[in-house]
């Protein structure tokens, strides 16, 4: 896998999570068996923003050369998503969450573990 084909998986991927926590997060949160609250929909319309601003971020340097910085973005996403897998796996366990938190934890590690070697290999 190439720097480019998953800078654009995770353009599509947050450009996707990134709308469906704006217009949809009530869906999201009683998926993971959370009452949708106003505050939580706040939030979640604020880290939608966020994973559009990933989902640009990622576009527009899908086409990076190799260099120091690819390799720590790389890095930190792949740290970052690897910590939102344990955070995921940690709320089911500890009974705040469903298993439909799974989904997201899963793609989650996929993501974070194709980052980390990217920037380890890449």
């Amino acid at each position: 896998m190439t720097f480019g084909i998953l800078a654009l998986v995770m353009t599509v991927a947050c450009a996707v999570l990134g709308a469906r926590f704006i217009f949809f997060g009530g869906s999201v949160l009683k998926e993971w068996g959370l009452e949708p609250s106003t505050g939580a929909l706040i939030l979640f319309r604020r880290m939608g923003l966020m994973y559009l601003g990933l989902a640009l971020m990622f576009f527009l340097g899908r086409t990076a050369a190799a260099s120091e910085i690819r390799s720590a973005l790389c890095l930190v996403m792949g740290g970052t998503s690897m910590l939102l897998a344990c955070l995921g796996l940690s709320e089911f366990l500890a009974r705040r969450a469903s298993a439909g938190i799974f989904r997201s934890v899963v793609a989650e590690a996929v993501l974070g573990s194709a980052f980390v070697w990217m920037g380890w290999v890449g």
